[in-house]
């Protein structure tokens, strides 16, 4: 599978460049609501987690910083397997294609969200700038912490994409139970660490959301200058669960993918 991607890069980059810009086509402010709902949506957390919650009394950082750094990788993640799930519906004429390679279409959805999030990554530090907190060299790591979502949320793809072809429900599952649910147990809008300090138990379980990892990642990079190596076991436990989910899903997808075009 990685031979294949490897292969199809570029056609999957301009795949990807085409998506973005098919979203808004026909709309009067074009790519520019790619980047108001997100806008929005901060700022709707912000408005009810630190003007009415007063979330961020007890915290040494803005509250606003924090939010803003760890949801720009959620809005990532949720775009991407959000639009990829459906992938495959989407781009039925393709599927349809005997010498298409069908397994990039899953990569094209992702790209497509990339852009978005490399403008929020932007927005990101130069709000931080703005309070004062200047990137040192650990936000490097936010390459990397990049390449662990576009992985993880690949690996996922190819399970719910190939199961949403002959389960269109599926689709709601993954919004209601993944995404609507998981942004609340990642965390982000509030600190674990800080309100769970005497559950340590419970601070384990939701630590076993890989994505709890990544926005953890973005967190250390740019607010409290941490190293990846600092969490050793945890980034092992990342990439185990990152792999195992790469072949399931894989397998899933080169098993079902010989039915694609008959149920489409």
């Amino acid at each position: 599978m990685a031979a294949i991607l490897w292969k199809n890069k570029k056609l999957a980059m301009t795949l990807g460049k085409d998506d973005f810009k098919k979203k808004f086509a026909g709309s009067y402010l074009g790519i520019i609501w790619a980047f108001v709902q997100p806008i929005i949506t901060i700022l709707v957390y912000w408005f009810i987690f630190e003007v009415i919650g007063k979330s961020g009394e007890t915290m040494q950082i803005p509250f606003v910083l924090y939010l803003v750094v760890g949801i720009v990788p959620w809005f990532f993640f949720s775009d991407s397997l959000a639009t990829g799930t459906l992938c495959l519906i989407e781009y039925a004429f393709l599927v349809k294609k005997v010498v298409f390679q069908i397994e990039i279409l899953p990569l094209v959805k992702i790209i497509s969200a990339m852009f978005v999030h490399l403008f929020f990554i932007a927005f990101s530090i130069i709000l931080l700038m703005f309070y004062g907190i200047y990137p040192g060299p650990e936000a490097i790591q936010v390459v990397y912490y990049v390449a662990c979502t576009l992985i993880f949320v690949l690996a996922l793809l190819y399970t719910t994409s190939a199961i949403t072809v002959f389960f269109r429900d599926f689709f709601q599952i993954i919004s209601i139970f993944v995404l609507q649910v998981g942004v609340w147990l990642t965390p982000i809008m509030w600190d674990a660490e800080a309100r769970l300090a005497g559950s340590p138990t419970i601070i384990k379980i939701l630590k076993l959301n890989p994505m709890y990892y990544i926005v953890s990642g973005f967190r250390d990079a740019l607010l409290y200058k941490k190293w990846v190596w600092e969490k050793p076991f945890w980034t092992l436990y990342f990439w185990g669960v990152t792999l195992v989910l790469f072949l399931i899903g894989v397998t899933i997808f080169r098993k079902l993918r010989v039915h694609f075009a008959d149920v489409l």
